[in-house]
């Protein structure tokens, strides 16, 4: 069988940086990606799964609205046709800031016309008809459930292909978060983000969408070398834990699934040094409930994600950096607040 071609987005042009106004300020988005839970070590199958984290979303909501924090919920199918998933997700748009948006996982996303596999896990690698498909059922699902048209989108596990962003910018979405910066994934069949950077840039089909890639930053005293040095390790056995237990170079996306509380807090200082004005975070909504991921197995994993947060949230606001909800982003980039109806 011919291998599949890795999907490469290409470096944004600098023109097509989006400029955030001088009253925008810098500002961080909180993104939960809200799901079903699954068996993470186990390969992928449609059924087995379940929803019950998602009652531990209004705790959740809680804590962060304490510091005045929106969340943006992105949504997929699983939890979108649930009475309970959303009737607890409906008491965290009550707040009036948190928004939903659209996750798209397509082994659990009807219709099932592809055979479940690594490679079909990433929906931007399906055929154009079926992706738009899956996609037309989930943004129904979620206009349905909520009453509200979702405008923000995330390809689960970062699975945008290239038939993708057309497909978005024709159903009115605003906001793409399918870039992991920096991030590769095609050794299981997924894209490779090598060339995208933290700054949310125009993109699609007449600069009709806003990319808000998830902020990953390069911290140690090599980080001038960037994602090529990053790379370069990877060819040396056990060379990228090297480098980061000498602290010369590490890769921290700004989550606290699997990024310590002291290595996010110096990616916070080298982004906002470098002069983002837009940070992203992001979090799965089954680590809200121990033993459903690998990031939060008891209660001592929860009360340090907790912790995590609590920390971080002190520091962005320590530095000046207010939290925005989704509409606040959509606003600040100049894109329609409505969608024009095909």
């Amino acid at each position: 069988m011919t291998p599949r071609p890795v999907y490469r987005p290409a470096a944004p042009a600098p023109a097509d940086a989006v400029v955030w106004p001088e009253r925008f300020g810098t500002r961080f988005v909180v993104f939960v990606d809200t799901e079903e839970e699954f068996d993470w070590r186990a390969p992928l199958r449609r059924d087995g799964h379940g929803v019950s984290a998602i009652a531990a979303l209004p705790e959740a909501h809680r804590r962060f609205a304490e510091h005045g924090v929106p969340l943006t919920l992105m949504v997929d199918y699983p939890v979108a046709t649930d009475p309970g998933a959303i009737a607890s997700i409906q008491q965290v748009l009550a707040d009036g800031r948190s928004a939903v948006g659209t996750q798209l996982h397509p082994w659990v996303n009807p219709p099932f016309d592809e055979v479940v596999n690594p490679a079909n896990s990433y929906a931007g690698n399906l055929p154009e008809s079926l992706e738009a498909a899956k996609l037309d059922r989930l943004t129904s699902a979620i206009s349905r459930a909520f009453g509200t048209q979702p405008l923000a989108y995330r390809a689960g596990r970062y699975g945008i292909g290239p038939n993708t962003l057309r497909l978005l910018a024709t159903r009115g979405y605003r906001i793409d978060s399918s870039m992991r910066a920096r991030y590769c994934y095609a050794a299981d069949g997924g894209p490779d983000f090598g060339a995208i950077g933290n700054t949310a840039f125009r993109t699609g089909p007449d600069h009709a969408l806003v990319e808000v890639p998830l902020t990953t930053v390069h911290t140690g005293l090599l980080r001038r070398g960037g994602e090529p040095l990053y790379r370069a390790a990877a060819r040396i056995p056990r060379g990228r834990g090297l480098l980061s237990r000498t602290r010369l170079l590490g890769r921290i996306a700004l989550t606290p699934e699997d990024m310590t509380l002291d290595a996010a807090l110096e990616a916070i200082a080298v982004a906002l040094g470098e002069g983002l004005r837009l940070l992203t975070f992001a979090f799965h909504s089954p680590s809200l409930v121990p033993g459903h991921t690998p990031y939060v197995r008891d209660a001592a994993d929860l009360a340090a994600f907790y912790r995590w947060w609590t920390v971080v949230l002190a520091d962005l606001a320590r530095r000046g950096v207010a939290a925005a909800s989704l509409d606040t982003v959509i606003a600040a980039a100049g894109l329609p607040a409505t969608v024009a109806r095909r």
